[in-house]
């Protein structure tokens, strides 16, 4: 598993690099590949750190959304195009892992309503054999599908342990440190190594689709989406491991 050094954007003009490159990736396989960090992330709670690996450059970007705030997604590239454009443009493929309280979070505090968006757990779902009772988190799936050798595993379940002492009330820390600057190293690399990540598991999926699971797979990414225009939505509950109507 390559591990290449997070890069820290927290400048406007460091956006703007970035948002260049994004316009000009291509699509199949998705290149960009996005994870959310902050606290209570939903419309009730705030976005810390947006997260985009690159596949093509092999790079992560970790965006510091706390510093920036609306210039993160507004900001303009020289050739004029924002990260927000980017997010909400159906042509540029972007793939999460459960998108539905980082869709929640981006509309409510940034009106960033996404589109061109492939959603990994629901991948996993629609090509699983066995029961389709109940969706498979991320780290289930790194363990048992991302074909890590063991000492990569053991690297990434210390990376994940080192980040949650830090971040888990349950083992005596606190959301906060996502907001705290300097960012501490052990949170920058909790941040980057699931997301690099993603590419692995999307193909080991995309491999195994079959073709009859495909428009399924868009209805249910779409109504995932739009739980940020869902008057009573909440983002933690049982019915969060619950599959899309008609999948179990």
């Amino acid at each position: 598993m390559t591990d290449p050094s997070p890069k820290i954007i927290d400048t406007t003009a460091a956006i703007g690099e970035l948002v260049e490159l994004l316009t000009d990736v291509p699509n199949n396989p998705p290149s960009i590949y996005i994870d959310l960090e902050g606290i209570n992330l939903c419309r009730h709670g705030s976005i810390s750190i947006m997260q985009i690996f690159v596949f093509p450059r092999n790079e992560v970007y970790l965006i510091d959304v706390h510093t920036l705030g609306q210039e993160a997604f507004a900001h303009p590239a020289a050739s004029g195009a924002t990260l927000k454009g980017i997010l909400e443009d159906e042509n540029i493929q972007k793939a999460f892992f459960d998108v539905r309280n980082d869709s929640d979070a981006l509309y409510a505090h940034f009106g960033v309503h996404l589109a061109g968006i492939q959603d990994i757990q629901l991948l996993e779902l629609a090509t699983r054999r066995g029961s389709r009772r109940f969706i498979h988190g991320l780290a289930r799936c790194i363990e048992h599908d991302a074909g890590l050798t063991g000492g990569e595993a053991r690297v990434w379940k210390g990376i994940k342990d080192n980040g949650r002492q830090l971040f888990a009330p349950e083992r005596g820390g606190s959301y906060e440190v996502f907001d705290s600057r300097p960012l501490s190293e052990a949170i920058i690399l909790y941040c980057a190594q699931d997301v690099r990540i993603l590419p692995t598991l999307w193909a080991v999926y995309n491999g195994k689709l079959e073709w009859r699971w495909k428009e399924k797979i868009e209805v249910a990414t779409r109504d995932r989406i739009n739980v940020c225009f869902q008057a009573g939505y909440t983002g933690v509950g049982r019915h969060m491991a619950r599959p899309p109507s008609g999948w179990a």
